[in-house]
């Protein structure tokens, strides 16, 4: 209970600190509003990152219109697409363990020792809405057919099987079993898909990328290996497709262990530092979006 109330201390503080802040209007009345969409990579631990950078977002009233999400992004876009609250999702966030993910087999699969049943039961216990359709927020996850090697979006059925596919990281993680598809982590082929948000019609898409340094000196066993190896391929396939994002947030958690729960902090902080640097970007591309479609409005900054 002590470490609840702490932790609950903590975040109202962050609120506080943000409430301070930045206080841009992004938003004027009247005239079209774009589709903004928020888009969240993966990179295991780091993706506490993702918290702090959603609740920048929340305080300066930026809207998310649509979420979409690889690996750690579409669980925490997933929780966010339910709750709505970036309060609900940090409380969620620090009591998210290591053992509440990884639920490795005494007796190791020789298709991952992480069967990801856990993970799937996270989601189900966290996230209220059964299925992505009936979601606040329109959401969806990527994913990749391990067989075909092909994209897979993943914006309808439960939310739970679609974290679970699309954070199923090849060779730690058992392939995930979806509508008679084998699919593994989405990061393999879009580790930041902002070319789906475009898809779905995002008129502005904000993209969080967590993967960018991947120096990672502390990779000693087979699932550290394996997850610095995806990382390093992740980081180098998705560099030209985040080029087409309209504002590309890069949080400082190059120096965090993918498998390092113990930086939640550390992580959101960055989140929020990275965010706030962004702001200004953020509200340019804005007006700039409604100045071209209100006429007699012209952008400024």
């Amino acid at each position: 209970m002590r470490r609840i109330v702490i932790l609950q201390l903590w975040v109202v503080g962050i609120v506080l600190t943000g409430c301070l802040g930045h206080q841009g209007q992004v938003m004027a009345p009247g005239g079209p509003e774009p589709k903004i969409a928020l888009v969240l990579g993966g990179g295991a631990a780091r993706g506490f990152a993702h918290v702090g950078v959603i609740r920048v977002l929340e305080q300066e009233k930026i809207p998310i219109d649509l979420i979409v999400g690889t690996s750690v992004g579409s669980l925490i876009g997933a929780i966010y697409a339910d709750r709505q609250s970036s309060f609900d999702l940090e409380l969620i966030a620090f009591k998210i363990q290591k053992d509440d993910i990884f639920d490795f087999s005494v007796f190791a699969s020789n298709t991952g020792p992480v069967k990801g049943e856990r993970l799937e039961k996270f989601v189900q216990e966290k996230v209220t809405h059964v299925n992505i359709e009936d979601l606040p927020i329109p959401y969806a996850a990527v994913a990749t057919n391990l067989y075909t090697g092909r994209q897979v979006i993943l914006d309808q059925g439960p939310v739970a099987r679609a974290v679970r596919a699309s954070s199923s990281i090849p060779g730690v993680f058992t392939p995930a079993t979806h509508r008679n598809q084998t699919l593994v982590d989405g990061g393999v082929i879009n580790n930041v898909p902002v070319d789906v948000a475009r898809e779905k019609g995002a008129d502005l898409v904000i993209a969080v990328n967590i993967g960018k340094n991947v120096v990672n000196w502390n990779a000693t066993n087979i699932v550290e290996i394996t997850l610095q190896a995806v990382n390093i391929m992740a980081n180098e396939i998705s560099g030209f497709k985040m080029r087409d994002a309209d504002v590309l947030i890069e949080p400082n958690v190059g120096t965090v262990g993918m498998m390092d729960f113990t930086q939640k902090e550390y992580c959101i902080r960055a989140g929020i530092d990275a965010a706030k640097g962004a702001l200004p970007e953020i509200e340019k591309k804005i007006r700039e979006w409604k100045s071209q479609r209100t006429p007699g409005l012209s952008a400024q900054g």
